[in-house]
């Protein structure tokens, strides 16, 4: 086993382990044709994937995503095409305590409200028929890992589309779900419906959480376009305190992802600063209410006061306003 300045890390290396606002606006085309499968090397050993970043033990790398649960992943999303169709992912136990978990590749559908759920497990009254799902094209090992305190392991994500696929944006989210200890212990359904259970009394339910992360894999096939707006920008007051609301809006065939930012006239400070917001193709708009910057000084807003909102890209071109939107303090 070999460690990444602390962080152990093991590699795998088997040939199988494949996985893998609207004041203006402007429209994004790429031309970003796939490899097919035909044309992929006959041994896929050979292919190498990227590095996950060196850590110190007990940390993560900068750009990772955690959840309410004891690891990290790193990157927060990957994105596959014709330059890039084999990807690694980072999996961190940042605390020091070992722990088993399972990996899967599932597919799911964004709600407007932002939320991701699974699609066999979706609200009553969503519809998922422009979800263009990726998980039948991508391959991954191993199914389970077991990973020691601050310990990191590289897992191996490839895409393996079809020639003949559509031009357009595919996805599927790597997930990693923890699995209790002890799972074994406790009563079964057979244990707790039995004579014996209801003459003693020894019915109960032990309920155990799994704490789960997910990130997503997206595969771009052919030439993909996008658009995006900002609308319905306004204050509303929330539990903490006020925040802003607004409409994100997208059209094309590719999901936007950016950073929304928001400026006020003679002001260093911009009143809000969101990374990372995404809107997935299957959605035309989500709707979003962002924490203000505690380092803006709220007593310079003013009624009648002019802001802006920008959309910036951190995906195709980063950097690249996206969509601009002026609305007026009320």
């Amino acid at each position: 086993m070999k460690k990444f300045s602390g962080f152990r890390a093991r590699a795998l290396t088997a040939s199988a382990c494949l996985l893998a606002f609207g004041f203006a606006s402007s429209v994004a085309a790429q031309n970003l044709s796939l490899e097919a499968a035909q044309e992929a090397p006959e041994d896929e050993a050979e292919l190498v994937a990227p590095p996950i970043p060196e850590v110190e033990a007990g940390e993560v790398p900068d750009g990772s995503v955690g959840g309410m649960g004891d690891i990290n992943l790193y990157p927060r999303r990957i994105i596959m095409d014709r330059r890039s169709r084999i990807a690694s992912v980072g999996i961190y136990n940042k605390t020091a305590f070992d722990g088993d978990y399972e990996i899967s590749i599932t597919d799911m559908v964004m709600l407007n409200s932002g939320n991701v759920v699974p699609l066999d497990n979706i609200p009553a009254g969503v519809e998922a028929g422009e979800v263009k799902v990726a998980s039948q094209m991508l391959r991954h090992s191993p199914r389970r890992v077991a990973l020691l305190g601050s310990e990191a392991q590289t897992v191996r994500i490839m895409a393996r589309p079809s020639a003949d696929l559509p031009d357009g944006e595919y996805r599927a989210h790597f997930m990693v779900v923890s699995v209790p200890k002890n799972l074994d212990e406790g009563f079964s359904i057979e244990d707790a419906v039995s004579d014996n259970a209801a003459d003693t009394g020894n019915v109960g339910v032990t309920i155990r959480p799994r704490f789960g992360i997910s990130i997503p894999v997206i595969v771009r096939v052919g030439d993909t376009t996008l658009d995006v707006g900002l609308e319905n920008i306004g204050f509303v007051q929330g539990e903490r305190g006020p925040l802003l609301s607004m409409t994100i809006t997208r059209s094309g065939t590719r999901s936007a992802y950016g950073d929304v930012v928001v400026t006020a006239p003679g002001q260093d400070e911009p009143l809000v600063i969101a990374r990372g917001i995404g809107v997935y193709p299957e959605i035309d708009s989500r709707q979003v209410q962002l924490a203000l910057n505690p380092e803006f000084d709220l007593t310079q807003l003013r009624a009648g006061m002019q802001l802006t909102a920008t959309f910036v890209d951190d995906d195709v071109n980063p950097g690249e306003t996206l969509a601009r939107q002026d609305f007026v303090v009320r």
